[in-house]
């Protein structure tokens, strides 16, 4: 089982790198739509659309949501930079709302426990997350981006890992994922904002803000791939499953590997937004 997902995780970093490194921006954004609908099928078993045809036509959904939001920011063209923050900080409100059903999990789930409310869950996570990361694919060093808040995202899995392996006994939401714990969340925090730290110090003139901006800017970050993550634990476990899906071996889904990423994302992508402008 471990060689299984070494042998997954090497293909798709392998695979990450090589479109950051071949592909346009447009070109790169619509490989990562095709990703967030394919995610969508997962989303649809998680919602309990039990025929193909109805979580073909929550897919479809997604993506004229998300067509209609790179029409509305006009991605492909002069990218309107007030519209995109407009669409950010609603995606930020209703991550806020996802963090008060976490925590009140399991009786959150009378607010949003039916299939309509699954997906409309659904649509707010995955279509402003491809939003958010294909900007910054259009951004100037755009690929060094967007490989940041991936590794920042790494750093605080790996932190929250070993150190909640040998420190966790508070459980941080025992509700929906009983693995985490609270030593975990901070070993985490504390890994990605070394971890910006460094980066920071190193490339400082190449930073989009100030040290202080861009540490705070990794703190929001993890928060919210803690949070992605969470979420998503919260509607497997109450549609009674343990991965988004199986096709990636030794991984379960593609959104069980996306999860944390689209909550990060649009945090991430509001902080430059707010620290270095468009």
């Amino acid at each position: 089982m471990l060689k299984q997902r070494v042998i997954t995780a090497v293909i798709i970093v392998l695979a990450l790198f090589a479109a950051l490194a071949l592909l346009t921006a447009p070109l790169l954004s619509l490989v990562f739509a095709a990703l967030i609908l394919l995610a969508a099928w997962e989303w649809g078993d998680m919602t309990g659309l039990a025929s193909r045809g109805l979580r073909a036509g929550f897919v479809l959904l997604c993506g004229a949501v998300m067509a209609t939001l790179s029409w509305h920011v006009d991605l492909y063209g002069e990218i309107n930079p007030a519209r995109l923050r407009e669409v950010m900080v609603v995606t930020c409100l209703w991550w806020s709302i996802g963090l008060l059903w976490v925590k009140a999990y399991p009786q959150s789930a009378v607010m949003w426990g039916s299939r309509l409310m699954r997906g409309l869950m659904g649509v707010l996570v995955l279509a402003p997350g491809w939003l958010s990361i294909s900007y910054l694919g259009f951004r100037e060093g755009g690929v060094w981006l967007i490989l940041l808040v991936i590794a920042l995202v790494a750093a605080a899995d790996i932190g929250a890992y070993f150190v909640g392996r040998a420190l966790g006994k508070a459980k941080l939401a025992p509700a929906v994922s009983p693995g985490k714990s609270w030593a975990g969340f901070w070993g985490g925090l504390c890994s990605a904002m070394t971890l910006m730290l460094v980066i920071s110090l190193a490339l400082a003139e190449r930073m989009p803000g100030s040290l202080l901006a861009m540490l705070v800017l990794a703190a929001f970050t993890v928060l919210a791939s803690v949070l992605g993550d969470l979420l998503e634990s919260m509607v497997k476990r109450h549609r009674g499953i343990k991965d988004s899906g199986q096709i990636l071996p030794g991984h379960g889904g593609l959104m069980d590997r996306i999860d944390s990423l689209t909550a990060a994302v649009p945090v991430f992508t509001l902080g430059l937004l707010s620290v270095g402008g468009a």
